[in-house]
């Protein structure tokens, strides 16, 4: 990384980017103008993120003094977002030995300032009655600090983010337990603090003064009990109303094992969160805004961060693309480094099929599904699901097409609707039926070389509530009949159709 005189862009060390916070600070410094190194044990995991050609990537590892140190080289803003969460007996050992190496080799290098993203310890609890995780962070903090190197350390409590642990195991939480019987630290205070908003700080934390060398607590504007969180997300989820039961039974242990058996959030990880949420986590002093001024409609609100957080699936923004991950749109949604747990559930079936055709004949029969043409599978099974939706009140099959060639975006076509259209590849519809969750059906034609062509179908529900994942495990033994035989007969009828009947 070459010098660089100018006084605006600056140059950045990021460490933790295949991590919730690192993989979404870096496009950020990027747009801010800054240059961006990042320091990766695993540099493989970074190649498809859509800003990977625009940082430099280095293999490194925070305990390892040398990589550390090559990774330091004209750096001037250093940012540590490393933390073992619990993992392993030793993890604070890790912790402690990490961040010295970081402070020694930042001052040794030069480097003008560090920040960090530490946790919000609760006011007037010695240390050794925080949990292993707050008191780990807190003392990451201090050696940093301690460094030599002017230090920012911002600390937050539970952040409001499609990936962040905190907020994942709220919303499985919430989303499959219409009745809960719960451990009575959700009667404890939280003051959240939006992702959008942490980033923000983050960035902004490059440009502080030199002479700040100091903790700022952060937060949104709205002091929760958990309780209140799970309530609150429920209405902006659209949910049912939730009942909740405090019981002062659950230790930290068995809370962890009970949101592990609830949620997919890994007890090895729930652990650490639960036994941080015994204690009141406020903040004391709101003085960053002496350096970084809030800006209109900053900090944002728990339930306007919870919607950005719901924002990809309650807006459909369902990834057009046909690899396993989403290329994230805003800070808030799931990154393809997040774990596999992150970002909600969105159940999805898969089928393809290569077609002996090439993809303009294939897409004249996507586009021509529905209304006459029908669904190329099980025909009984479609009218029935039909007649079940108007038994309910919903619109069933009887709309048919407005066309029965052509479709273009927004047209009804029997219980679904055209989402999207790009002519000649993608039909992206969604589903008016009366279900517990929205639902799309994409198909997808694309050419496979020799004259033929390949067929891509994925069927996606997103569950709301109990119901929603009872519904879905309840139909999927006949999405092998249904969806499977519906993209081997669209594959067979374009295979049968002759370019003759190209309109």
């Amino acid at each position: 990384m070459k010098h660089d005189d100018s006084t605006d862009r600056l140059r950045c060390l990021v460490t933790g980017a295949t991590g919730y916070i690192g993989g979404r600070l870096v496009p950020e410094l990027l747009a801010a103008g800054h240059r961006v190194r990042c320091l990766a044990r695993s540099p493989e995991k970074l190649r498809d993120h859509p800003w990977a050609g625009e940082a430099e990537v280095v293999r490194g590892d925070v305990t390892d003094a040398d990589s550390v140190a090559r990774a330091m080289r004209d750096v001037d803003v250093a940012y540590y977002l490393v933390h073992a969460l619990g993992s392993g007996k030793d993890f604070e050992d890790t912790d402690r030995r990490a961040a010295r190496v970081f402070g020694e080799r930042a001052k040794a290098a030069g480097v003008r300032r560090i920040v960090y993203l530490g946790g919000l310890t609760p006011s007037g609890v010695p240390a050794d009655r925080l949990s292993p995780h707050l008191r780990s962070r807190a003392e990451v903090g201090r050696i940093l600090l301690a460094s030599g190197v002017p230090t920012a350390v911002l600390r937050a409590a539970v952040i409001i983010g499609s990936g962040s642990a905190s907020f994942e195991m709220l919303r499985y939480l919430t989303e499959r337990l219409p009745v809960m019987v719960t451990p009575s630290w959700v009667r404890t205070r939280i003051q959240p603090i939006a992702v959008r908003d942490v980033l923000r700080l983050l960035v902004g934390g490059a440009g502080l003064p030199d002479d700040v060398n100091r903790a700022f607590d952060i937060g949104g504007p709205d002091i929760l009990t958990y309780r209140d969180m799970m309530v609150r997300y429920a209405r902006v989820a659209g949910l049912p109303p939730r009942v909740i039961v405090p019981v002062p039974v659950l230790t930290p242990g068995l809370s962890s094992h009970w949101v592990g058996l609830v949620t997919p959030v890994p007890a090895s990880i729930a652990r650490p969160l639960t036994e941080s949420l015994r204690h009141e986590v406020i903040c004391r002093e709101h003085d960053i805004t002496r350096y970084l001024p809030d800006p209109p409609g900053h900090p944002l609100g728990f339930d306007q961060a919870v919607r950005l957080a719901l924002r990809r699936v309650r807006e459909a923004r369902v990834t057009t693309r046909w690899s396993s991950a989403a290329v994230p749109g805003a800070p808030s949604d799931p990154l393809p480094t997040d774990p596999d747990w992150a970002g909600g559930t969105l159940y999805t079936d898969r089928r393809e099929a290569v077609v002996d055709a090439p993809a303009d004949q294939l897409w004249r029969v996507i586009e021509g599904v529905g209304g006459e043409h029908g669904w190329y599978s099980f025909p009984l099974a479609w009218s029935l699901r039909g007649w079940l939706d108007r038994l309910v009140g919903g619109v069933g099959l009887r709309r048919g097409r407005r066309d029965a060639e052509r479709l273009r975006a927004g047209d009804s076509l029997d219980f679904w609707r055209v989402e999207e259209i790009e002519r000649g590849h993608l039909l992206r519809l969604r589903a008016e039926m009366r279900l517990p969750g929205p639902a799309w059906l994409e198909m997808c034609a694309e050419p496979a070389g020799d004259g033929r062509s390949r067929y891509r179908q994925r069927a996606l529900f997103h569950p709301r509530g109990l119901l929603g994942h009872a519904y879905w495990f309840g139909v999927s033994p006949f999405h092998a009949v249904v969806f499977g035989g519906m993209a081997r007969n669209i594959a067979r009828a374009a295979a049968r159709q002759g370019p003759e009947v190209a309109r």
